[in-house]
């Protein structure tokens, strides 16, 4: 007798397979008993406790203070600005920033100064850095991200925040949410304000200026460019004072300090204490008008530094 056919090898292939139930599945729940909710290992139920230890840290670190401080020394030649304005700060606080690119969380975790360095946490888009078991350990362990939801704070997220900020852990967090599209930023969400207020802990606003040229939404490969990051003064929210309120004084503030970024500290204080200082989101008018406007903001000095008028 001869070798058995092509087809009937697949008829008994999915015969086994069928047997064996694959692709692996729950067992089936006894007719008349209701089904248990689904458990989701993944997204804003990722489990990131284990890259807190010790073992993970210490991996981290190391990774932080020799390859990502060499990239990024390299890629983005960072000026750090402002970093005395931290020296009355103690304890943990929240640090905000605008987005422009992938390139804003290693600048950051290379440019903010101990003891918050080693002691931080990365507020991250759970649908998409814990999109699949891979890429959330990889950036559970390389970032030390936690899965935030964009569209709101999820009481699971809150409690995890509020729980490391007691253990002495500070939190990064971008509030627009995302990336920038076309270079100029968006409006803030409430989500990092109101963790600030229920934590009871200072918010310290970045302004990051430069890393949409090293790597834009939408690139793979980066370029090199310099890149200025400013640090402001911390910010508390006044007595009764809501998310949304404190959410817009945070957004006037890093946008204060993108003014001084790209003016000096004079001007920028000027035109902050008048409440003219350019807004992050740019003007509403045409795409392509968007980006001519961002180009000519663009050639403005990123160097000039003057801390005094001229009289």
């Amino acid at each position: 007798m001869g070798p058995p056919s092509l087809t009937l090898r697949a008829a008994r292939l999915r015969s086994l397979v069928g047997r064996l139930g694959f692709p692996w599945r729950s067992a089936p729940v006894p007719a008349g008993v209701e089904p248990p909710p689904p458990t989701r290992l993944l997204q804003a139920d990722y489990d990131t406790a284990w890259a807190r230890r010790y073992p993970a840290r210490v991996v981290r670190a190391s990774l932080v203070e020799t390859v990502m401080r060499f990239v990024m020394s390299v890629v983005a030649s960072p000026a750090r600005e402002g970093t005395d304005r931290l020296n009355t700060v103690e304890g943990p606080v929240v640090f905000i920033a605008n987005h422009h690119s992938h390139a804003d969380t290693p600048l950051l975790l290379t440019s903010i100064p101990d003891p918050w360095r080693h002691r931080l946490v990365v507020g991250a888009a759970a649908d998409y850095f814990f999109a699949t078991r891979l890429g959330s350990a990889v950036a559970a362990l390389l970032i030390n991200a936690i899965p935030i939801e964009r569209t709101k704070v999820g009481r699971r997220s809150a409690n995890l925040v509020a729980d490391l900020i007691d253990d002495g852990w500070s939190v990064l967090i971008f509030p627009e949410g995302g990336r920038s599209p076309d270079g100029w930023g968006q409006p803030f969400r409430g989500g990092a304000a109101y963790l600030a207020i229920r934590c009871g802990v200072p918010v310290v606003p970045i302004h990051i200026a430069g890393t949409d040229r090293i790597l834009r939404k939408g690139r793979i490969l980066p370029s090199r460019s310099s890149t200025t990051v400013t640090f402001g003064d911390p910010l508390t929210a006044n007595a009764g004072e809501h998310a949304r309120g404190f959410a817009t004084r945070l957004e006037a503030a890093v946008a204060s300090l993108g003014d001084e970024a790209a003016t000096d500290w004079w001007r920028a204080r000027r035109r902050a204490h008048a409440g003219t200082s350019p807004g992050l989101t740019g003007p509403e008018i045409g795409a392509w008008r968007r980006v001519w406007a961002l180009g000519d903001r663009g050639r403005k000095s990123q160097r000039r530094k003057v801390l005094w008028p001229d009289l």
